[in-house]
């Protein structure tokens, strides 16, 4: 098994919600809960992390939008 290098979002710096992804190893991308220590890491393909990326960015756009 491969080594994954993570790293914390940039969101999580409030010490609260803290995600971390890794993307080192080709054709996979490692998520994991940092607070829970050695926590279960899910993995998935660069383009289905890539799919939740854009539309997480999409929706927080379209919150923006309807305030």
């Amino acid at each position: 098994m491969s080594d994954f290098v993570f790293v914390k979002s940039s969101y999580s710096a409030s010490g609260g919600e803290c995600v971390e992804v890794a993307d080192n190893i080709v054709g996979t991308v490692a998520i994991r809960d940092s607070k829970t220590g050695p926590s279960p890491i899910l993995r998935v393909t660069p383009t289905a992390w890539r799919t939740f990326h854009t539309t997480l960015q999409a929706d927080n756009a379209n919150r923006s939008h309807r305030t």
